[in-house]
């Protein structure tokens, strides 16, 4: 067995040493124009694996596929030392079974030898980029998804060797930063007594104007939480201090300018704090503004001309986008001169590419899948390669409470917060969110049930899964932790106990799988089955460990603690718990 290989890996290596033995009898035959593939059998009955290779290449070989897959099988059964059983089923499927022998030896040399993930070849610094929200207000429940899915993400990329930083990008620059300083003041000037309105609807009252008679623009902000900032810097003493100077002088401009560093700064503690109540940290969090102050944004522009995929029309400077896919051609810098937020989004990835990553990848909102085009034309324009660029969509989350969603709406402030998640699913708030948001596919929509999530009982898949590691853990609590490798070879193998070593010896190549892919639901979708699989192995009459003789028991608890690793270990890489004791018993 070759060190860091994977089962599924082993077994295909023999399926194609099986098949260059077969191809003795087709001389003629390009063997490099064969598909050869293995998956896991539909229907565990067959077999661990099964293969399609008859099926596909019959023509070529110009036999019957059902012939193929005899030959085939015939070739393979030679391999005791790895497979219990090869056999072959209509219309041409060619099913392993792999021996138990070989199981316990790889499980023994992977997970208890605590060697549970595999290693690429040649490990990649990544910058992968997540979360990202604008600091204009608290995480809101996408950024939660985005969240818990960016942090497994690494930690999967991690788990098989690559270099990953984690980089949330701050966006503290521009006009919607400043409308956030506005919104500030116009409270602050409230809570000192002034009168104060709001605009019904965007015109062209110039911003001065509307500072001058404390009007909120109708594009500010108006959550509750603007007013708890206002309060907050007025009792500080030196902020206090300087609001009422300025405001003495009627320095309004300056004054929102002040406001606005003051919000984002406030809103990012908010959002830290609420990360880091999730189990999420980051390696780097990079601000927009200093891009803007170290003048990088307008000098991206030398690159992007020496491209040759710029042009001017009326005084605006754009990019040739639709070459890369986007719909129209994008103004990267406006006709006064200003650069638009794509040409600062350009100049964020150049920093990202001079800073030596391997690949680059971004999860977005589901709001920002058309801006995918641009950003990635723009990229491959100043020369880094379309393939080492690749942006996620996390789409949209519905709650669901009482069947019914509940509505979330950003700048009116009746939206729901990653910490009103939080604090709404209690004590056991970070492991379900997490887990829940993990659980399915980042490219479809959530519903993320809060009845469900709020469950203690097997219905809900976290606790189930928790459940499962704490009940090894008092079954080692019972019996003692004592294991026996040798007694675990003695065992007869029934076929809950030759299930179970399967599933166990799965796990590698699933995290493997699951990393490649950037899909950490896959991971949640194994630990269910395998959940499964222990369950039915635990109430098997045969597999009570205190009721066993001496070797069978010290053979039984090498198998479950395996099992148990495999549990820890892949909750682990979703920023799941795994507790040793549950309070209710499900």
């Amino acid at each position: 067995m070759k060190e860091n290989e994977t089962l599924k890996q082993i077994v295909l290596k023999a399926l194609e040493e099986g098949i260059r033995e077969f191809f003795a009898s087709f001389p003629d035959s390009d063997r490099n124009s064969f598909k050869i593939k293995i998956e896991y059998s539909r229907d565990e009955k067959f077999g661990d694996y099964s293969t399609s290779f008859a099926l596909e290449n019959s023509k070529i070989l110009k036999k019957n596929p059902l012939q193929v897959a005899q030959e085939l099988s015939d070739v393979l059964r030679k391999r005791e030392d790895l497979f219990e059983t090869v056999d072959f089923t209509p219309p041409g499927f060619v099913n392993f079974r792999v021996s138990s022998s070989f199981l316990l030896s790889f499980i023994e040399s992977s997970i208890l030898s605590e060697d549970y993930f595999p290693q690429v070849d040649k490990p990649l610094k990544i910058n992968l980029e997540f979360v990202s929200a604008n600091p204009t207000g608290p995480l809101n429940i996408v950024s939660a998804r985005a969240a818990a899915t960016g942090d497994a993400m690494a930690s999967l990329l991690r788990a098989i060797g690559h270099k990953v930083d984690k980089e949330f990008y701050i966006n503290d620059y521009g006009n919607q930063v400043f409308l956030l300083g506005v919104s500030t003041l116009v409270r602050i000037r409230e809570l000192k007594g002034e009168s104060y309105s709001q605009q019904e609807s965007d015109d062209s009252t110039p911003i001065e104007v509307l500072l001058e008679k404390n009007v909120l623009p109708a594009e500010g902000y108006r959550g509750e939480y603007i007013k708890d900032i206002a309060n907050t810097l007025l009792n500080d003493p030196v902020r206090s201090a300087e609001i009422v100077s300025l405001l003495n002088e009627k320095k309004y401009r300056k004054l929102a300018e002040l406001c606005s560093a003051w919000t984002v700064e406030s809103n990012l503690i908010w959002q830290r704090k609420d990360l880091d109540s999730f189990g999420v940290e980051f390696d780097n969090y990079f601000s927009e503004r200093t891009l803007h102050e170290a003048d990088k944004v307008l000098s991206v522009m030398n690159d992007l001309e020496k491209s040759g995929k710029i042009y001017v029309e009326e005084g605006k400077k754009i990019f040739r986008s639709t070459e890369y896919g986007d719909d129209k051609d994008r103004v990267v810098v406006r006709d006064d001169g200003r650069p638009t937020y794509l040409l600062a989004d350009i100049a964020y990835h150049k920093n990202k590419i001079e800073r030596g990553y391997d690949r680059i990848y971004d999860i977005w909102g589901p709001d920002h899948h058309g801006y995918i085009a641009r950003l990635a034309g723009a990229v491959q324009s100043i020369g880094y390669p379309k393939e080492n660029f690749k942006v996620i969509i996390a789409q949209q989350v519905n709650l669901l409470e009482s069947g019914q969603k509940v509505k979330m709406s950003k700048r009116a402030g009746s939206f729901q917060t990653m910490s009103d998640l939080i604090g709404f699913l209690g004590k056991h708030g970070k492991d379900v969110g997490r887990y829940f948001f993990v659980m399915r596919s980042l490219d479809a929509p959530l519903d993320f049930d809060l009845d469900l999530a709020k469950d203690e009982s097997d219905k809900n898949p976290v606790f189930y899964l928790q459940y499962a590691h704490a009940r090894i853990c008092s079954i080692f609590r019972e019996v003692g932790d004592e294991t026996s490798k040798e007694a675990a070879s003695k065992l007869e193998m029934s076929d809950e106990r030759k299930r179970l070593l399967f599933w166990i010896a799965r796990f590698p190549e699933e995290i493997l799988d699951s990393a490649i892919a950037m899909e950490p639901h896959r991971v949640t979708n194994y630990l269910q089955s395998f959940a499964k699989t222990f369950t039915t192995f635990y109430l098997g009459k045969n597999n009570r460990l205190k009721e066993a003789s001496e070797e069978t028991k010290l053979g039984l608890a090498r198998i479950c603690l395996a099992a148990k690793d495999v549990l820890a270990q892949g909750l682990g890489l979703i920023g799941v718990s795994a507790p040793e004791k549950m309070e209710k018993e499900i």
